[in-house]
């Protein structure tokens, strides 16, 4: 079958995109950056809703918990129902919930915890089930680290919410999850069930909600691998913002080449 997302008469300018019916749209560095939203984004969502398109977000954030997620976008103009949020924890949970086990081991930061209350116990005189690694910050130090590696090494499950490399904090680039699950996977020979993007799973998860095929779905994102590269490889077609963590020299140096490349979600209608 023809993969629209390769096709080879793509060219990554602002061109118009037929057949699209709906969008897969990133969060952080898409739809704002720290507490700023992106000039214009609000109203690229509103002028999405007019025109008819379906859409949900789907983002590797995982120190925020969604019902957090949804005040925040709030908060800042956007007018969004709260079940349009896809995030790794809601992956997380609902694969929990299918196997019958329960305690785990959290290695995250922020309020995500509150998404995991429904399904995870933290027994300290039981031995976790699984070990959750999201973007931790403060929280990475060695002796969590070192715990979450012996709990895997007793024969927890490592589920890692994301992997990505890299993200635009308020100050700058900064580590991501992906560096320290690739740590733990490497000291006990496990390998982590990723939740988050590029897993297929979790674009499956929005796009069956939407009632849409990977044909009529655009992904629009800021990085190159997660965003891009993922979506592309589930079929869709993709749209490259350069707001975020975008990079000149990483979009030139990549393997991956987007569907579009736009200044930022602004400029979403340009290529409708």
């Amino acid at each position: 079958m023809k993969n629209p997302a390769f096709e080879k008469d793509r060219n990554p300018v602002k061109m118009k995109m037929e057949g699209i019916k709906g969008f897969l749209i990133d969060l952080d560095g898409v739809l704002y950056i720290g507490d700023q939203p992106i000039p214009g984004a609000q109203a690229a969502i509103s002028n999405l809703m007019k025109s008819g398109y379906a859409f949900r977000f789907i983002s590797n954030t995982t120190r925020k918990c969604r019902k957090t997620l949804y005040s925040r976008l709030s908060a800042m103009g956007f007018e969004i129902p709260e079940e349009y949020i896809f995030t790794p924890p809601l992956a997380a949970v609902a694969y929990i919930k299918k196997t019958g086990r329960k305690n785990c081991f959290l290695l995250t930061t922020g309020d995500v915890d509150r998404d995991f209350e429904p399904v995870c116990a933290r027994d300290s005189g039981a031995k976790p089930d699984f070990v959750i690694v999201g973007d931790a910050g403060e929280a990475i130090t060695y002796d969590n680290l070192n715990s979450a590696f012996r709990c895997l090494m007793e024969g927890a499950e490592l589920i890692a919410l994301e992997k990505d490399r890299y993200w635009m904090a308020d100050d700058g680039l900064s580590l991501s999850a992906g560096p320290f699950v690739q740590a733990l996977e490497f000291a006990s020979g496990k390998k982590a069930m990723v939740m988050g993007k590029p897993s297929e799973g979790f674009f499956a998860m929005a796009l069956f909600d939407m009632g849409l095929q990977t044909g009529e779905v655009a992904m629009i994102g800021d990085d190159i691998y997660t965003d891009i590269g993922g979506a592309q490889q589930a079929g869709m077609r993709t749209i490259f913002v350069r707001t975020g963590k975008f990079r000149e020299d990483i979009l030139k140096s990549a393997m991956i080449k987007p569907t579009r490349i736009i200044d930022s979600i602004a400029s979403l209608g340009e290529i409708l």
